[in-house]
Formats: C-alpha cells, structure tokens, sequence
C-alpha cells in the first residue's frame, strides 16, 4: 500500500488527488494549514511550505510515525489577487511572494522529504501550461514565471535523485474549476488529478524529468 504525501489538500485539485490515490488503494497524508481542512480518510499533516522549519518539523513527524514515504506530490500553489499586471509593471514582491510558495516550496519539501522515499519512490510537482518556455504567456506573469522555474527546479531533482531511483516529473493539470480556477474553466477537478495519480502510481518507474499532461509529454 504506496503511503503518499499531497501538499495544498484542503480543497480543490489537491483534495480530488486525495479521493483518487485513496480509492485506489493507497494510505495518503495530506499536508493542509490546519487538522480540520484533511480531506476524509487521509492522515492529517500540518504543514506550511513556506516556512523551512515548519517543513523541516513535518518531515521528522513522518519519519518517526511512518520511516518513509512512496510519494510526494507538490501541489500547493498560489496566485495572488492583482497579480495579472502586466510583466513590466508586476510589483517585486508580488513575484517574491509567488516564488516562494511555488518553487521555493517544492524545493524545501524535497530537500526535507527525499531522504524518506523508498527506491521507486515518485516526487510530482503540480506545474501549468503558463509555465511553457515554447508557448509563453502573458496571463499573470508572476504565476507564469514561478512554473516556468519549478518545469526547471523538476528536471534539477530528477538529475540528482536519478542515482536513489527516485523519478521526479511536472503535471499540467489544465485549466481546472477550481478557487484558482475559476467557474469557467472548461475541465473538472477530476479529470485534472487524474494525469496526477497516474503519475502517482502508474507511469513507467524510469520516467523522469518530464512535463506531461494527462499521461502524455507536452513542449515546455
């Protein structure tokens, strides 16, 4: 039974990926601010990415009730109100403050959390189409840019955890309903953690280092 942690799993595309790896079979913790926000059936992680000792702290929790992990699944994100202002007038701090939950995040938790996966272990950074080098865009630019760096920051951990046999890949969900979102987005929760789990549980164990959606390997 694969034990998996999911960040960001209050709600949303995080609280959908933990129905789907829970239906399937698999023990998951979920990593949300406060106890009550654990979707059903998961074992709750208080967790805030930003905060390098609070992630530190989480990873000693699970080594001492657990000793390791199958999974990690990044998926916290954030994208701040106002931050659509175009590129040369986007305010510095509202790209410091994106960057540091967005990329900065995954980096603490595999920094803290790598040394628990087992061989075979899967690390899946949540990323976006905004985040393409080839298709650039110019929609929120700090989001954009924050998985422009976190494509970069997956292929770096798929290099350096290639010896352990670990696969580090980032997942499109697509434009999903969610808060984030928004109502007219043209997919469902469901279909977005879908291409999530399968590279939770079901992709080749030498993918790595790839930026796929749905299962399937697009330009970034």
């Amino acid at each position: 039974m694969p034990l998996i942690l999911v960040t960001g799993a209050s709600r949303g595309l995080g609280r959908e990926l933990c129905r789907q790896l829970l239906a399937r079979g698999c023990s998951v913790i979920a990593g949300v601010r406060e106890v009550s926000q654990a979707p059903p059936g998961t074992e709750p992680l208080v967790l805030d990415v930003t905060d390098g000792d609070r992630v530190a702290a989480a990873a000693e929790a699970i080594r001492q009730a657990h000793g390791f992990l199958d999974g990690l699944v990044n998926n916290a994100g954030i994208l701040l109100a106002g931050a659509d202002e175009d590129l040369l007038h986007l305010p510095e701090d509202v790209l410091l403050e994106t960057l540091d939950t967005n990329l900065l995040g995954p980096l603490r938790m595999a920094q803290a959390f790598a040394p628990l996966l087992r061989k075979g272990g899967r690390i899946v950074n949540v990323s976006s189409g905004g985040g393409s080098l080839s298709s650039p865009s110019s929609w929120s630019p700090a989001y954009c840019l924050s998985k422009t760096a976190l494509n970069g920051l997956t292929a770096q951990l798929a290099v350096a955890l290639r010896p352990k046999g670990i696969s580090v890949n980032a997942a499109c969900p697509g434009w999903v309903r969610t808060d984030m979102g928004g109502p007219g987005a043209p997919r469902d929760v469901t279909e977005g953690a879908a291409g999530i789990t399968w590279l939770c549980l079901d992709a080749p164990a030498n993918l790595t280092g790839r930026f796929l959606r749905d299962g399937k390997e697009i330009p970034w």
